[in-house]
């Protein structure tokens, strides 16, 4: 089955000196998404690469595992960090909404039918 992303981004990974990875980061890294205080859990998919250096920048497209967290509260330009625990490895920009509300009705209605 394939999934369409929530979100697309811009995301620039810490060099190794300033705190980031020691090694390159894959496309299909779960880094944590962290904003408004919270750690959120995210796939990250590169655009047009499979991997990035530490120091390097990527665009991005990332699907949450939580979407109906970030439904309505995610904006074009909200900024982020991406963290692994409490480490910060990189920081990056929301540009573009993709499939977040469709995803965020899903599990909504998922959850639901839990009840």
């Amino acid at each position: 089955m394939e999934y369409l992303p929530d979100i697309e981004a811009e995301i620039t990974y810490l060099p190794t000196q300033a705190g980031g990875r020691q090694g390159y980061i894959g496309t299909g890294y779960r880094g944590q998404f962290y904003y408004d205080g919270t750690d959120w859990d995210a796939q990250q998919t590169f655009i047009g690469c499979e991997r990035v250096e530490p120091g390097g920048n990527v665009k991005a497209t990332l699907r949450f595992a939580s979407p109906q967290a970030h439904d309505e509260k995610l904006a074009v330009g909200t900024v982020f960090l991406v963290r692994e625990g409490s480490k910060t490895v990189g920081y990056g920009k929301v540009t573009s909404i993709l499939n977040l509300a469709a995803h965020a009705a899903e599990v909504r209605t998922k959850e639901q039918g839990k009840l």
